[in-house]
């Protein structure tokens, strides 16, 4: 990556519908503070913005669930994710949300640029729409079979089992989240970004970006091999962005229009903030005046972090958004320098999962562990899926804690401090060597050149090893030196041991910043330094000079017990079990509630009167000017009458004829809309009003009797 004057870092939009999960932290949120905390340390021009998004069907969803308003959902959740990022440290320094005036000014304002231009494609479609709760069905309230897995509750607009992206009409049997039933296609009238049309210029974006992630190269070129389609770019919702035009009422921005612009708004109201005097959260590192210094100048580096369900919505949509807006622009949108995104993380054994409670949520975690933020920072970044999925297991976080924190790191650092305290009366000692010849020869230069290629080349897995690494050594150092046996011998080669030790301590606490900054900060204390000492390159002999006294050594990580352990993994079978058992239980009432109950008791008698045969559809046509009504020819055995039913909601015309039916043949015929009906199709009839034909097992000759 080329030098940068300054750089704008984001964060995904989590969705105010929920709170954040581990699987959130590893993919997005850690990995993105991890690099933004090592630009800082290095002096770095950064800004890091995020904030909730607030427009997502979820929120709707989710509101639903719990009877109340939007608004109060994104309330309630945007404080507890704000809240529990700041708790675990992500330094964001600015985190909005997208229901802010700023942002709605600001998102409308783009799709103004881009239809004044006449960019957008008007266009009248057939969309999914439930008859029964009387709407248009944005894609996530759509639930149908994946084409490419066979997941039956894939969304219409993702498979979060194989990750794919879809479209409404790639599901297979769709049905909607608002009342279960399967939707019908209805006209409405939006506007489609044409992506088609782009492809060409996008291509050659993609093309340029030769130091992407492999997965994020090759699902981009994926969709690119496919031939890119238009998307429309607004949504029949009454919760949203309204759309800035007088035709449109009902319609709002669609939300991946809207979220990613989140982050330019984000970045204006943090300036604005700024320059009303307003304190923000650590704008001292900001150097630029201005927003548009950071998104509109060639010099200014963007970087998104990402997991990899968001990949084409930053990779080719927004791309392509700000590519439109840019057309005739005297000052024009940067476009993204590298967007990382990690793979997903799954918790022991299964897919982390939010519907099943299957999940380790940050602001359950930080209520039992309140003092254990640095090892799950630590933990999830030596199993950050990088370049494939990983894992969490409780057992594997407690043998991380306590070999690799407590047993390698925590205990060097104390070791070396009392070392110091031991021979050397808690003073850095006097080596006797010009400052120059002490940073020559202790500072690790090979390894902080090793350390700064790979935050850059955003490898914070292998990063994090070379760190604990060097604690490895420095234990492996004093067991080999064995100053406790050369004090009596040569004390001047144990105040260089020592002397190297405490070196190697500071080395130590720069290198964690990134990855555990409250550790840092306390092996910092136990150094008796100020935090000025963690600027990377500054030199050793700034801070360490003789006869500079030390703290007393404390242990920085205690040891996870079983108990603690075995706490966790039952808590995670008893959200699962009470979640599976609250289905099961609504399960049961909606069945209960919408069986019918028996009708009143009739005789045989009367049920002979009815003459019940077998017959097959002959023709099958939609009656025009209605929705639900079919014209069927069925052949009887006895004759070939016309019956009209209303089963076209269910079935189509051409994917019926053949079929045998049962039909009631003795009913008086009716006219419906205009139509002499003689006779009536039996069907069934289940919880969710569905319909389907009562036809025999076996194929029997038509005018067969049903007893």
């Amino acid at each position: 990556m080329k030098d940068f004057k300054r750089y704008i870092v984001t964060s995904a939009l989590p969705y105010a519908n929920g709170p954040v999960h581990i699987g959130h932290l590893a993919g997005a949120y850690l990995p993105a503070d991890i690099y933004v905390r090592y630009l800082r340390m290095k002096g770095e021009d950064v800004l890091f913005v995020c904030g909730t998004d607030e427009h997502g069907v979820p929120i709707t969803i989710r509101a639903k669930k719990e009877g109340i308003s939007p608004q109060e959902v994104v309330d309630k959740y945007h404080d507890l994710i704000k809240h529990s990022f700041e708790e675990f440290g992500i330094s964001f320094d600015i985190f909005s949300r997208t229901s802010n005036k700023i942002h709605h000014e600001t998102a409308q304002e783009f799709f103004l640029n881009l239809y004044n231009k006449g960019v957008f494609v008007e266009e009248t479609t057939q969309q999914y729409y439930d008859v029964k709760a009387e709407q248009f069905l944005a894609d996530r309230y759509i639930i149908g079979t994946c084409p490419n897995c066979g997941n039956p509750n894939a969304y219409g607009d993702q498979c979060e089992n194989c990750g794919s992206t879809l479209n409404p009409m790639d599901l297979k049997n769709p049905h909607s989240m608002l009342s279960g039933e399967p939707p019908v296609l209805k006209e409405t009238t939006n506007w489609f970004l044409p992506l088609d049309k782009m492809q060409g210029e996008i291509k050659a974006f993609i093309d340029s970006r030769k130091n992407w992630k492999t997965n994020v190269l090759g699902q981009c070129n994926s969709w690119l091999t496919q031939g890119l389609q238009p998307r429309a770019m607004t949504r029949d919702l009454d919760w949203g962005v309204k759309v800035p035009l007088p035709n449109a009422d009902g319609k709002v921005l669609y939300v991946w229009f809207d979220a990613p612009i989140g982050y330019i708004s984000a970045t204006k109201e943090y300036f604005e903030q700024r320059n009303q005097g307003r304190k923000t959260a650590t704008d001292a590192h900001v150097k630029s005046a201005a927003w548009e210094d950071y998104w509109k100048d060639e010099e200014s580096c963007l970087v998104h972090f990402i997991g990899k369900d968001n990949i084409v919505f930053h990779c080719i949509i927004f791309p392509a958004t700000l590519m439109a807006y840019n057309k005739g622009e005297a000052r024009q949108f940067v476009l993204q320098e590298n967007v990382p995104a990690n793979e997903f993380l799954n918790l022991e054994g299964n897919k982390i999962s939010t519907s099943r409670d299957w999940a380790v949520w940050l602001h359950d975690y930080l209520k039992d562990f309140p003092h254990r933020v640095d090892e799950m920072r630590y933990v999830l970044t030596s199993i950050a899926p990088e370049a494939k999925d990983s894992e969490f297991l409780w057992k594997d976080f407690q043998a991380r804690v306590n070999n690799e924190l407590a047993d390698i790191l925590g205990n060097y650092i104390k070791r070396v401090i009392d070392l110091v305290h031991r021979y050397c009366h808690g003073k850095v000692p006097d080596i006797h060597k010009k400052k120059a010849e002490i940073d020559e020869q202790y500072n690790t230069k090979e390894t902080s050149l090793l350390l700064d290629k790979l935050i850059r080349e955003f490898k914070f897995r292998e990063a994090l090893f070379e760190v604990i690494d060097v604690a490895r050594k420095g234990n492996q150092y004093l067991a080999e030196t064995e100053p406790w046996k050369l004090i009596k011998t040569d004390p001047e080669k144990v105040n260089e041991i020592l002397f190297k030790s405490l070196t190697t301590c500071l080395m130590l606490a720069r290198y964690l910043y990134p990855f555990m900054p409250n550790t840092s900060k306390r092996i910092i204390h136990q150094l008796r330094l100020e935090n000025d000492a963690l600027e990377f390159d500054a030199p050793i002999a700034n801070y360490l000079k003789r006869n500079h006294p030390v703290n007393d050594s404390f242990i920085i990580f205690n040891k996870i017990t079983d108990e603690e352990v075995e706490v966790q993994i039952q808590k995670l079978k008893n959200n699962l079990n009470a979640t599976l058992q609250t289905i099961e239980a609504e399960a049961v009432e909606a069945r209960s509630t919408d069986i019918k109950p028996y009708k009143d008791v009739t005789t045989f008698e009367d049920f002979s009167k009815m003459d019940i045969r077998i017959g097959t559809i002959l023709e099958a046509e939609k009656i025009p000017k209605t929705e639900k009504l079919l014209k069927l020819l069925i052949d009887t055995g006895i004759d070939k009458r016309t019956v009209v039913s209303g089963i076209a909601e269910y079935y189509k015309p051409e994917d019926i004829i053949g079929k045998q039916v049962s039909i009631l043949v003795n009913l008086a015929p009716r006219k419906i809309k205009g139509i002499e009906s003689n006779g009536m199709i039996l069907m069934a009839e289940n919880s969710n009003g569905e319909l389907a034909f009562v036809s025999p097992s076996k194929e029997i000759d038509n005018g067969g009797t049903v007893k």
